[in-house]
């Protein structure tokens, strides 16, 4: 039997799922979609809708397969390129300490879903009882390849898209030069 384990799956994927469905449903006090989407979007994640909806979708999923111990190393896969991108969006800049919005808590994450990829999910998992159950480091460096794969292409995706228009009040009125005005009729 394999406790610690399960006891990490629940706490990491529950947590993940928790953040994910902040992201899609505006549960647990979340924003919702549209509010999300409006965040990525002010942090370069173009368009934000396709990137909020993606980054919840992978939290509540990965998250989901994490806890029960399910395609694991794909999970693992998903949350790494998930919380990468974080990092690089929004807490590298920060250094390393969450105290300060840093990348600390992110890292814990992936290095949590490494290990779970590398170790496996134990026997209280939907892998083993369906003897699919992959492990060993090549599973973990997989996953981990592919988790900066993905968030690779994501920071692509956002840079190739456009950026926005700004608001209407914002567009400045068309400069007309002082001698281009014609003088008031006498």
């Amino acid at each position: 039997m394999t406790p610690g384990r399960l006891a990490l799956r629940a706490t990491v994927g529950g947590f993940f799922v928790g953040h994910g469905t902040q992201k899609l449903f505006g549960w647990f006090g979340g924003h919702g979609l549209e509010a999300t989407a409006k965040g990525f979007e002010s942090m370069g994640l173009r368009p934000g809708r396709h990137h909020a909806t993606a980054a919840a979708v992978a939290e509540t999923g990965g998250g989901a397969l994490v806890a029960a111990g399910l395609a694991t190393p794909f999970a693992a896969s998903v949350l790494t390129a998930t919380m990468l991108t974080a990092i690089h969006r929004v807490h590298l800049k920060n250094g390393p300490w969450s105290a300060n919005g840093g990348y600390e808590y992110n890292a814990v994450l992936i290095g949590a879903a490494l290990t779970l990829a590398e170790v496996g999910p134990g026997s209280l998992s939907l892998d083993r009882k369906l003897g699919i159950e992959k492990t060993g480091g090549k599973w973990s460096l997989l996953a981990l390849l592919a988790g900066i794969i993905g968030a690779a292409g994501a920071h692509a995706y956002a840079e190739s898209q456009p950026a926005p228009a700004p608001p209407p009040e914002e567009r400045a009125a068309p400069a007309t030069a002082p001698e281009a005005v014609e003088a008031p009729a006498a």
